[in-house]
């Protein structure tokens, strides 16, 4: 028997928010480990998805790997009357100029987008990776399985895609395939180009890589524990808006950032098994991933990966050298594990997709006073509002006021200079929007 707990909040507006979904702990059970460790074995089992692989074969390569799959998503569609359009997209990569490109190459990505029962122009998306590679990047022809960097990844896309499918959402879901990462993320970059030549509205990026391993090479297990990795504030900021976090603050309260945090509170409050960690950086230290591009076009995107790596199974031939095996192979993978974050990402696309869009503008004043005042614009399907605040050093929001269908609120005895604030649209059975850092300032 699942509950539901509801929060009672008086005002002239509403008698009360729920807090939790029921359907959010359904899709969490019907996360299956079982069909994740089968379609990994499948992708490991094409023997190599480098970049430059194979294409022809339809039992080893690239080219086999993105038809199967294609196919999987094709029968995801089939199963729910058409809900999922399939298709690939692709860019040429020359190598000329590219020192890790050997040949000019097609970069072809396979793409699932499940179609919002509304006609709605926002889009969530989950990527991960095709590809994999050995210890020489460029080199095609050795084995490569592949199996947690980033089989594990594309697997977790394929079972939220059977998952999600029995639901109607109020925005679009994307299941994303993408190839070329370990050579500079040219999958990536050309999907996040062709997102923005059509005017997406991408609510934000959840990137998959690696979410399949539970013991780090330091020694330290753990199969609860996993990262976030998000940056402060998207590359593309104006001047303008770089000189008013100089005054007013939002060092950390980029588009990502929120997110991040977004992601970290869904997850405890419907998963508190889990240990969501948020780390302040892009992404590892001075490495990369897929949700980067999208971060360079100034889209919201953040990294979900495992805690604790082990580098003798990344990017690695197979073999056995002192003793240690190295290698990235399927005997290295917990499929639970990847069970729970491929649950991670799916209760988070569909908390933001059943949830309305964000206010566009909130602005805050307050400056010199014994109050924090709040104006924002109203959000289609939006049912009321809800402030955060926290303390300035703290990395999540740890307090919140539900204010109802308002559009200006003002929070008495708060004093606006020691903590930091946002607004978060709220709608039905309590899906919130992510929340939106204060674009203005008024007095």
């Amino acid at each position: 028997m699942k509950y539901i707990l509801t929060l009672f909040i008086f005002s002239t507006t509403t008698l009360c928010v729920a807090q939790t979904d029921a359907k959010i702990y359904d899709i969490i059970t019907e996360v299956s480990a079982d069909r994740i460790e089968s379609d990994i074995t499948t992708l490991a089992g094409f023997g190599t998805r480098n970049t430059f692989s194979d294409t022809i074969s339809n039992t080893r390569g690239i080219g086999a790997a993105r038809r199967w799959i294609k196919s999987q998503f094709d029968e995801i569609s089939s199963t729910c009357s058409g809900c999922i359009d399939v298709f690939y997209q692709k860019d040429l990569v020359l190598a000329e100029g590219n020192d890790r490109v050997p040949i000019d190459t097609w970069v072809v990505n396979v793409v699932a987008v499940q179609k919002s029962r509304t006609d709605s122009n926002r889009y969530v998306i989950m990527s991960g990776d095709i590809d994999s590679r050995n210890s020489d990047g460029g080199n095609f022809t050795k084995d490569a399985p592949g199996a947690n960097d980033n089989a594990s990844g594309m697997a977790g896309a394929i079972e939220a895609a059977r998952v999600l499918s029995t639901y109607q959402f109020n925005a679009n879901i994307v299941y994303l395939g993408l190839s070329g990462e370990e050579q500079g993320l040219f999958g990536g970059a050309g999907f996040a180009a062709f997102a923005k030549e059509q005017g997406w509205d991408i609510i934000g990026v959840l990137n998959n890589d690696m979410i399949g391993n539970i013991k780090g090479v330091d020694g330290v297990i753990s199969n609860v524990d996993f990262r976030i990795f998000s940056e402060p504030v998207p590359p593309t900021e104006t001047e303008r808006q770089r000189k008013m976090r100089r005054f007013y603050g939002g060092e950390v309260d980029g588009i990502s950032r929120q997110l991040a945090r977004y992601i970290h509170k869904t997850t405890q409050t419907y998963m508190p098994e889990m240990n969501p960690m948020m780390i302040y950086r892009l992404d590892r230290f001075g490495r990369g991933g897929h949700h980067r591009p999208f971060n360079d076009l100034g889209f919201a995107g953040i990294r979900i990966m495992e805690a604790h790596e082990n580098y003798t199974q990344q990017h690695q031939d197979i073999r056995t050298e002192d003793g240690i095996e190295y290698g990235d192979k399927l005997k290295h993978v917990n499929f639970d594990y990847a069970r729970k974050l491929t649950a991670v990402n799916a209760i988070n696309m569909a908390s933001l997709a059943w949830a309305p869009a964000p206010p566009a503008e909130v602005s805050i004043g307050g400056i010199v006073g014994p109050s924090a005042k709040f104006k924002w614009s109203k959000s289609k399907n939006a049912l009321g509002y809800k402030i955060y605040w926290r303390d300035t050093t703290s990395s999540t929001w740890d307090h919140s006021r539900y204010v109802g269908d308002l559009n200006e609120f003002t929070l008495d005895g708060i004093v606006i200079d020691n903590f930091f604030f946002g607004i978060a649209a709220v709608g039905k059975d309590g899906h919130e929007s992510v929340v939106v850092f204060p674009n203005s300032v008024f007095r």
